[in-house]
């Protein structure tokens, strides 16, 4: 069983989208983790702003059929082939981690925003501290403590999940 983290962004009638996408992946992984929900403003683009959270669990699936999972879920609430990297997202469902599995394809793993942005780093930084980053060698938590970009803001949200 591969242990997996996935995040999870809206800007797009974002509390609706957020929502969706979560019980969709709870739906095929119902033993899982949850971080805080927080607001962030984004990065890369004008809009507005994002909820974001990671989901972490373990699963049998193989990493190219999570890829193809995650990207049906995010059609299914309205993200297109045709969107743009730094644009406003109905719903984005990243995967950060698969087990320490290192690769571009189908997917950039570990993903490079984890070291990049708050938004990404400090819910990870949340549900699993110890996690050692592949790359990096040194654990999430340490991560986070050496994270130093002051220009984004993130705050954590109330938000009743399922």
């Amino acid at each position: 069983m591969a242990h997996v983290f996935i995040s999870i962004g809206s800007n797009v009638d974002r509390d609706r989208h957020f929502r969706q996408g979560l019980a969709a992946l709870i739906s095929h992984f119902p033993d899982y983790v949850h971080s805080d929900v927080y607001e962030s403003e984004p990065v890369g683009f004008s809009g507005r702003n994002f909820y974001n959270s990671v989901f972490a669990t373990h699963t049998d699936m193989a990493l190219s059929d999570l890829c193809v999972l995650l990207k049906q879920i995010e059609r299914d609430n309205g993200r297109t082939p045709q969107d743009k990297k730094f644009s406003p997202r109905t719903l984005d469902l990243d995967i950060l981690f698969y087990d320490d599995v290192i690769c571009d394809t189908p997917a950039q793993l570990p993903r490079d925003e984890i070291t990049k942005n708050a938004f990404v780093l400090r819910p990870l930084a949340e549900i699993a501290p110890e996690f050692i980053h592949p790359v990096q060698g040194c654990s999430i938590a340490d991560i986070w403590q050496a994270y130093d970009n002051h220009t984004q803001k993130l705050w954590k949200v109330e938000f009743s999940l399922p």
